[in-house]
C-alpha cells in the first residue's frame, strides 16, 4: 500500500472531492495523511469527522515545510504526494504498483498523468473539460471519457502526483526549505534525485488524475524559484528541462563517479547567477508573507 500525502489550504471543498475519489477509486486501502495550513474553513472539523490522519499547523507553513513534515508521518515505504484539487480516477493506483513491479531499483520517480481544462500546450498534460471546480464537476463524463486519450507511458517529470520511496526521498532531504513557500521546489527536488543517481523518470500513462488548477498558489505571494535554482545549481530550469533532464530519462548521459560532478554550469547558467547576485536582494516581505514568526507556529497532528 501507499502512503499517500495532502497539504491543504482551507481548500475543503476540493479536499473532500479528493479524499472521496482516493476512496472510491482506489484497489486497497491506502494510508491518507492531510496536513492543514490553519484549517479554519471547517477542514479540521471534517478530517477529525472522517478519522484521517492529520497534522496541522495555525499559520500557512508552506508545501516544502508541509509536506515535508508528511513524509516524517508516512507509515508505508512508497509515498505518494498528490495536491487536494486532484480526484483520482479508477486504476491510478494499480498503474502504479505495475511500474513499481517493473524496476528493480527503489531509486525512481514516478508521475501520475494530469487531465486539465487548460493545459497551456504542455505536451505530458492532456486536455479535457469536466469543470473548473467541485461545484461544477461532472464527474459521470469524467468516469466516462478519462481513457480516452490513448497514451501511455512515457520518459520524463511532471508536476504532482508524485510517488517515491521514503527512504530516497529522506537521503536527498525532501524539499528544500529555501524554496518555500514552493515555487521550483520541485524541480530541484528532481535535481536532487539526479545528483544522487536516479535516472528513472517515468509519467505513468494509466495513472490518471483530474486537476482543477493552482486552487492555492494563486493565493500566496510568489517566492523568487528561478533566482534560487540558478544560484544554486548553475544552470537554469528551462537548461535542467530541456538538456540535462531528458538525457537523464533516456540513459544517453555520461554518469561521473562523482555525483556533484552529474550537474556543471553552463554559460547561460553562470550569467545569469552573476546577473542576480548583482541586480537582486530577497526583499523581507516575500518571506513574512507566508512564514510564521519564530516561535509562533503552533502544529498538531491526530489519528
Amino acid at each position: 500500500m501507499f502512503s499517500i500525502v495532502i497539504p491543504s489550504w482551507n481548500n475543503l471543498p476540493y479536499l473532500q472531492l479528493c479524499v472521496e475519489s482516493l476512496r472510491r477509486h482506489s484497489s486497497q486501502a491506502h494510508e491518507i495523511i492531510v496536513h492543514l495550513n490553519e484549517g479554519t474553513d471547517g477542514s479540521l472539523e471534517w478530517v477529525k469527522s472522517q478519522g484521517l490522519k492529520y497534522t496541522r499547523s495555525d499559520k500557512n507553513v508552506g508545501v516544502c515545510l508541509a509536506v515535508n513534515h508528511l513524509f516524517a508521518q508516512a507509515s508505508h515505504d512508497w509515498v505518494l504526494y498528490m495536491n487536494d484539487d486532484m480526484v483520482a480516477a479508477p486504476g491510478w493506483d494499480t498503474a502504479l504498483l505495475e511500474a513499481i513491479a517493473s524496476q528493480p531499483s527503489e531509486l525512481v520517480m514516478y508521475f501520475g498523468t494530469l487531465i486539465q481544462p487548460e493545459t497551456g500546450g504542455h505536451p505530458n498534460l492532456i486536455k479535457q473539460d469536466f469543470g473548473r471546480s467541485p461545484d461544477t464537476f461532472d464527474e459521470a463524463a469524467f468516469l466516462q471519457h478519462f481513457r480516452a486519450d490513448p497514451r501511455g507511458d512515457k520518459n520524463g517529470a511532471c508536476s504532482q502526483p508524485t510517488l517515491v520511496h521514503k527512504k530516497w526521498w529522506n537521503m536527498v532531504g525532501g524539499y528544500s526549505l529555501e524554496f518555500s513557500p514552493g515555487m521550483s521546489s520541485d524541480d530541484d527536488l528532481l535535481m536532487k534525485f539526479c545528483v544522487a543517481g536516479c535516472r528513472t523518470f517515468r509519467i505513468v500513462g494509466a495513472s490518471r488524475f483530474y486537476h482543477f488548477g493552482c486552487k492555492s498558489t494563486g493565493r500566496i505571494k510568489h517566492n523568487l524559484g528561478g533566482r534560487i535554482f540558478v544560484m544554486k545549481w548553475g544552470i537554469t530550469q528551462i537548461e535542467f528541462h530541456r538538456r540535462y533532464l531528458p538525457a537523464l530519462a533516456n540513459g544517453t548521459a555520461t554518469t561521473p563517479d562523482n555525483p556533484s560532478a552529474n550537474v556543471r554550469g553552463t554559460w547561460l547558467g553562470k550569467l545569469r547567477r552573476v546577473g542576480y547576485a548583482l541586480r537582486y536582494h530577497y526583499p523581507l516581505e516575500d518571506i513574512e508573507a507566508w512564514d510564521p514568526k519564530p516561535g509562533n507556529g503552533q502544529w498538531e497532528q491526530g489519528n
